[in-house]
């Protein structure tokens, strides 16, 4: 599974990271540093993460929304065309979910990033846009939602903390990371097999009564 092995690189790489800060330095996202001329941070600063926490918490979406997102990927283009593209998706939401934070901070000396959120993020609006009615929320909030309706929620949420600049999440990597997954799949998806995911993401949300807006439980 590309999942699995990614998590598991992942979660490798990480932990040698938190012993080596030397290794750390040279993988986070840098923007002094990648304007010199160093381009494999907007990839590797993916591949480490802050601490056991942060690291657990992005493996964990990872796995929960990248095993169906693989899964329709290689059902829908084939098992080969599939895993490339899903792995492509991964590699590339990397990249593009931070090019934001790169054009805004570019100036900064004393910004540092890290952490495959923007990845994740794109990951988990891919499978918003297949399956929209499917129930999901956030861990430890026992309120379940609609993917549909989750997503919005997130955007509008991530959009308005970015403005505020609370906290030390990058929401600008959530918000471009989650756009990119749904342009990515439906230009994919279409180019491909001329499967219309937006199509199919519409007349798939059917809202007969208010449960199938929200309930509670885990």
């Amino acid at each position: 599974m590309i999942t699995i092995t990614i998590i598991i690189l992942t979660v490798l790489l990480s932990m040698r990271a938190f012993k080596d800060h030397n290794l750390m330095d040279k993988l986070m996202f840098d923007p002094q540093k990648v304007k010199a001329g160093e381009w494999h941070r907007l990839f590797t600063y993916g591949g480490i993460h802050a601490d056991y926490p942060h690291l657990i918490f992005n493996m964990f979406t990872l796995y929960f929304f990248g095993m169906e997102v693989e899964r329709i990927c290689k059902l829908a283009l084939g098992s080969n065309t599939g895993s490339i593209c899903f792995i492509v998706l991964y590699i590339s939401s990397l990249a593009i979910s931070i090019l934001p934070t790169y054009f805004k901070q570019k100036n900064n000396h004393a910004y540092r990033g890290l952490g495959a959120s923007g990845a994740v993020s794109a990951i988990v609006f891919a499978y918003v846009l297949v399956n929209p009615m499917n129930f999901m929320g956030i861990m430890f909030i026992p309120v379940m939602l609609p993917a549909f309706l989750f997503g919005i929620i997130f955007l509008l949420v991530s959009f308005y903390l970015d403005r505020k600049q609370t906290g030390r999440i990058n929401h600008s990597a959530h918000i471009s990371g989650g756009i990119y997954g749904l342009l990515y799949m439906t230009v994919v998806f279409f180019t491909l097999e001329n499967i219309n995911l937006p199509t199919l993401f519409l007349e798939h949300i059917k809202i007969d009564s208010i449960s199938d807006l929200f309930y509670f439980g885990m």
